[in-house]
């Protein structure tokens, strides 16, 4: 049996105004989009690389700590005080022992990095890891093929 047809796809003349419309949108949108603010502060750090990458699965709080010393918590500047405050409050909320993730620049001296795990461990938190990059390219073992 035969159906008859009668559908006649786009028989009339093209129309380029409704696709110029729906383009000069989506540019309008992307050029708003980008110039939205967003909130937090901006922290250029340069972590270092490794080999093998630490983790938790416990709970944990992150800090993120600049060369020239100023710490970051919950992408907020924040003084000394008000940062073991903060870290104090963390412990006495969580069920499970916290771990405090330490984000330091490249350039962090080894004494702000005692002094935080000193104020960490008076807060009551023991374990304390720092954040690192993987390696860009892992070379493969030897004797193994990629």
């Amino acid at each position: 049996m035969k159906f008859p047809r009668n559908a006649r796809l786009l028989r009339t003349q093209f129309e380029a105004a409704p696709f110029a419309s729906v383009l000069f949108l989506l540019v309008i949108f992307i050029l708003l989009g980008s110039m939205v603010y967003t909130p937090g502060v901006r922290v250029s750090l340069q972590l270092p690389r490794t080999e093998e990458l630490p983790g938790t699965d416990h709970p944990s709080v992150s800090v993120a700590v600049t060369a020239d010393g100023q710490y970051y918590l919950e992408n907020q500047l924040i003084d000394e005080a008000a940062f073991t405050n903060r870290l104090r409050s963390a412990v006495r909320k969580s069920p499970e022992p916290l771990t405090l993730v330490l984000q330091a620049d490249k350039a962090v001296t080894e004494e702000i990095l005692i002094h935080i795990s000193i104020l960490a461990r008076r807060s009551g938190i023991q374990d304390l890891l720092l954040a690192t990059l993987p390696r860009a390219f892992d070379s493969p073992a030897p004797g193994t093929h990629p």
